[in-house]
């Protein structure tokens, strides 16, 4: 099935683009979702945290992605 993937910031940087179409296995939880693009990009890695939305909402690790969903990583903010 194909998820829609936004990146942001250094995570935009280590895809390479900040939406691209992912292709996952049908009943692929998040956690599952992340560990396979740690694995096509290894950059996302070295974070020090990542936080993954599911069509606009903070997601668990154990969320169940469905065909069509929207799937934000959200690297750490700095600034102030």
């Amino acid at each position: 099935m194909k998820i829609r993937l936004l990146a942001f910031g250094a995570a935009r940087e280590i895809v390479g683009h900040s939406v691209s179409q992912q292709e996952i296995m049908q009943g692929a939880s998040v956690g599952y979702f992340l560990s396979e693009l740690k694995i096509r990009y290894p950059g996302l890695s070295k974070l020090r945290s990542l936080t993954i939305a599911v069509n606009g909402t903070y997601a668990a690790q154990d969320v169940i992605l469905s065909e069509t969903d929207e799937v934000a990583l959200i690297p750490p903010v700095s600034g102030g």
